[in-house]
């Protein structure tokens, strides 16, 4: 076989076998009841343009779980689909003047087409986006149902209002108090809008939370939080001079026991006594319309400076003879929380103590901190919140925290004035949004018959393609043409609900739709009773929270609304959060300079460059001038700089920051720094740490750029080889090419193989049995170390599997036939990781069936106890690799062992070891 048959072309090898797969419809997935199936799935993207490395990490995931899978025998789902209704496709539409649906079928073609020669195991006869009007016209059927079965309303509520883009924003989409696209200063409004209703369902989704054996801890507490259950009293205060209608005051708290503490009452500028008394007062009314400007999110309430209003009202203590206290409005107070009033104690809650001090309220400890004498417990700038006994409270004092809220709960309930409540901090689902790129709610506004359901005829109530982007606010507003319709239940005309779904809501029951997208109905019910649950979900933790609950939520209503069989309320029976893939950031920093004394013609702008100890700065004149100004960690605008030797002082008017793309980066040498430079100019550029790859700070690698360099499968495997997969990984040009070495690497080693003609000579008997013995213990190691490692999503361990196996088959003196078996096992363990290559040695091994077919091998426990052993290997004393051993072997064995092992050598780096020291039969210490 001629040297030019064994060149490993990636491009021409990976479409061939991405061809062979296609036309053989290996991914097409079907029902098929004698099998067992396996539905995998990671969160499906949103069509932006371009794929990016946290794509590649993701799906690669998902599809080293789907091909495995597949070769132990199961029949897989592995989907995928667009989450492609939202904001951006509205932001593209008014700066590129072109309809959002052009916009993102454009995008959605661009990306299919980049994602596929990753070589995924998907089935994409089942792909769809969530802006087709199959998919939101089945999920306007859905919220029929739902509103038929009470789950879905329509009430007043306060939202978080974009005066710019006119329109409500989700609380995740209000950052610092400013809408996220318009950067206008939040308001609160109070708005019709469409709810969910998720709060029925908070107790369910708390409990069911500890039976996801399978879900990430982390997970599971932040879905905990959010629900937030928590157990106190409702209490009733008097009032003294409050308006007619308002004899009492109902007040949520979970801190009964700190009732004799209390020195003010709030209220949420919410509430109706303070709606009330606003149109009565104008100091009122203005403080209430202040409060508006804050936000409706507890971020941008907690941050905001505690203010109130007195409202004159007094608030009668209920255990202090002749004690009241004010009964002010506050700003940090929210009214969907509790009822909207609270007593304050500020001695023990930070808010509290921040209010009662702007206003010189009276602070009172209730609460002694172990080992404190009751005379010295003060509290001045920070609230006490832990644990204690109770002081200055009556018959509650000398009791412990839990033994107080018992006894003056009881006392309270004798009073007839308190009850002890459970309340949960999750709210009923706001999906109501003034934007046209959205599912239409299917509902119409009648002046005789009041809101009525569209005719589930008329279902998909679609999008008007005429619309107008050139002013702010919903463009189906203005679409006179689309929102008159006649009503379904009188016939008089009337106008179309104009707003959209929330896109949380296209999100939260794909997954089920994916069981069928050509169905008829939502769902077709013997579909998804086979394929659901979701046997593995990947994505990332920033979807830990509303994306998860909405689809527990779903799931559970459409068990409700007969969509789902009733096997099971939970849609994802195992979830994996995966890290982010990060780089290095690059920058070059422009110093504009006036009034340059000196010798040198500096001119008006200089390049800094930081050195290693990061304190002294150097500026670059030209290629290979510099000037050392003195160290200081920063320069500030305004002020004088002079240099180290101080011949030389500049005025410094302005620094500006510019960011790079690591392709626009090369290696340099300056002066004794190792430094990084900009190819066009030579520009030295700071190197900044590695973060999450961004847009904003240009650390992005483009993966098709390395798909086209290096091959797909070169790709998948640094990414499963990294790090572990839940952290972070750093993308690298070395981790890259490690990787692709190692691909060539495994190449080589086949050629080599097969082209092998008899064992050498001059080995003894003993050393080849020996050899074999060894090929055969790596071999079954393999099996195991790989099946475990993609069991337990510890793909990186896998590989140190696969790595380990690759040195031993290399160095083995094993006859052909024990190699060949070993190259076998190799491809079919790789097959998941590197699909295209080990097709590609398959078929070299002359198998004419695709290797996806094969089942995956099992390993032979008896092997796995013979007497091998692991040994660590420090490099300067800290563990890097680990290597199988026979417990008999030499030292020198050891030692050329080690000097083969690729992580030794990626850290030697062409140099030899000052020194190796063995413990015999526990650890090895390579010494640099």
């Amino acid at each position: 076989m001629s040297e030019n048959n064994w060149k490993y072309n990636a491009k021409e090898i990976e479409l061939k076998w991405q061809a062979v797969w296609n036309q053989l419809d290996l991914f097409k997935s079907e029902v098929n009841q004698s099998k067992t199936k396996y539905y995998v799935l990671e969160m499906f993207p949103y069509p932006s343009g371009r794929i990016h490395m946290g794509h590649v990490r993701n799906y690669t995931m998902g599809d080293v779980v789907a091909r495995y899978k597949m070769a132990k025998g199961y029949n897989v789902l592995h989907p995928m689909g667009w989450d492609a209704f939202g904001m951006p496709a509205e932001n593209a539409a008014m700066e590129k003047k072109i309809h959002p649906s052009e916009w993102t079928y454009q995008n959605i073609d661009t990306m299919r087409e980049q994602l596929k020669p990753m070589g995924l195991s998907i089935d994409w006869s089942r792909e769809f986006a969530t802006c087709d009007p199959d998919y939101y016209g089945q999920q306007q059927t859905l919220f029929l149902d739902m509103l038929e079965a009470g789950l879905a309303y329509r009430k007043n509520a306060i939202v978080n209002w974009d005066p710019v883009d006119q329109t409500v924003l989700a609380n995740e989409q209000v950052e610092e108090g400013r809408g996220w696209r318009s950067g206008a200063l939040v308001e609160r409004r109070e708005l019709v809008q469409w709810f969910f209703k998720i709060s029925e369902f908070s107790d369910d989704l708390l409990k069911s939370v500890e039976q996801l054996a399978n879900w990430p801890e982390k997970v599971k507490l932040m879905q905990k939080n959010w629900i937030g259950k928590s157990i106190g009293s409702e209490i009733e205060f008097q009032l003294e001079n409050a308006p007619d209608g308002f004899p009492n005051l109902n007040v949520y708290t979970t801190r009964p026991d700190t009732i004799y503490g209390m020195s003010f009452a709030g209220i949420s500028p919410n509430h109706p006594l303070a709606i009330f008394l606003g149109k009565n007062s104008k100091k009122i009314s203005a403080f209430i319309s202040d409060c508006e400007k804050i936000g409706n999110t507890e971020a941008a309430i907690d941050t905001a400076e505690k203010k109130g209003v007195d409202t004159k009202i007094r608030v009668v203590h209920p255990l202090i003879k002749n004690k009241s206290v004010p009964l002010y409005i506050a700003n940090f107070i929210l009214m969907d929380y509790g009822t909207g009033a609270i007593f304050g104690c500020p001695a023990h809650d930070q808010r509290d103590l921040d209010f009662a001090k702007k206003y010189s309220l009276e602070i009172t400890p209730v609460i002694q901190p172990a080992g404190q004498m009751e005379s010295s417990t003060r509290v001045t700038n920070t609230a006490y919140t832990g644990p204690g006994t109770l002081i200055n409270s009556d018959f509650l004092n000398g009791k412990n925290i839990p033994d107080a809220k018992n006894s003056i709960v009881k006392h309270l309930e004798n009073l007839k004035i308190g009850k002890t409540r459970t309340n949960f901090r999750l709210r009923d689902w706001g999906i109501s949004r003034q934007r046209y790129w959205g599912c239409p709610i299917p509902v119409i506004h009648c002046e005789s018959c009041g809101v009525v359901p569209e005719d589930r005829q008329n279902l998909p109530v679609l999008l008007p393609k005429n619309v107008d982007f050139s002013t702010p606010g919903n463009p189906l507003n203005k679409n006179l043409d689309w929102r008159q319709v006649d009503c379904p239940k009188c016939g008089r005309q009337s106008l179309r609900e104009t707003d959209t779904m929330d896109t949380f809501v296209d999100s939260s029951w794909y997954f089920v739709r994916f069981t069928d997208p050509s169905s008829t109905d939502p769902t077709n019910k013997r579909s998804a009773d086979y394929w659901m649950n979701v046997d593995q979900y990947i994505g990332g933790v920033e979807h830990a929270i509303l994306h998860l609950l909405y689809s527990r939520f779903f799931s559970r209503a459409m068990h409700i609304t007969n969509h789902l069989p009733k096997k099971s309320k939970e849609p994802f029976s195992a979830l994996f959060t995966q890290g982010m893939v990060c780089h290095e950031t690059y920058s070059t920093c422009t110093f504009k300079i006036e009034n340059a004394t000196g010798t040198l013609n500096l001119g008006s702008e200089l390049r800094g460059l930081k050195s290693k100890s990061k304190t002294t700065i150097r500026f670059m004149i030209s290629k290979d001038e510099f000037v050392v100004f003195k160290p200081r960690k920063s320069f500030a605008v305004g002020e004088t700089i002079t240099t180290a030797d101080g011949r030389i002082k500049a005025d410094l008017v302005a620094v500006e920051n510019e960011w790079h793309p690591p392709e626009a980066v090369t290696e340099t040498q300056h002066s004794k720094d190792q430094a990084k430079s900009l190819i066009s100019s030579g520009a030295p550029v700071e190197v900044g740490g590695s973060i999450k790859m961004s847009k904003s700070k240009k650390n992005v690698v483009d993966p098709i750029d390395i798909i086209e360099q290096y091959g797909a499968d070169t790709a998948r495997w640094f990414m499963m080889s990294d790090s572990p997969p839940e952290r972070d990984v750093e993308w690298t040009t070395s981790g890259v090419e490690g990787a692709w070495r190692h691909i060539q690497k495994v190449w080589k080693l086949t050629k080599d193989i097969l082209i092998e003609t008899s064992p050498e000579d001059n080995k003894s008997s003993e050393k080849i049995r020996n050899s074999i013995s060894e090929l055969e213990i790596a071999r079954n190691q393999a099996i195991k170390g790989v099946t475990d490692g993609i069991e337990s999503f510890s793909f990186n361990k896998a590989v140190a599997k696969l790595y380990e196996f690759t040195n031993i088959l290399a160095r083995s003196l094993a006859p052909k036939e024990y190699k060949l078996t070993s190259l076998r096992t190799m491809a079919i363990l790789m097959q998941p990781l590197t699909p295209h290559l080990s097709e590609e040695i398959w078929s070299k091994l002359g198998n004419r069936e695709v290797l996806l077919k094969q089942e995956w091998p099992l390993w032979d426990e008896g092997l796995l106890q013979r007497e091998q052993i692991i040994l660590p290997i420090q490099l300067n004393g800290k563990k890097k690799a680990e290597i199988s051993v026979k417990r008999d072997v030499s030292n020198e064995e050891i030692e050329e062992m080690i000097l083969e092992n690729d992580k030794v050598q990626k850290y030697l780096n062409g140099t030899k070891p000052r020194k190796i020291i063995i413990v015999p039969g526990r650890i090895v210490n390579v010494v640099l």
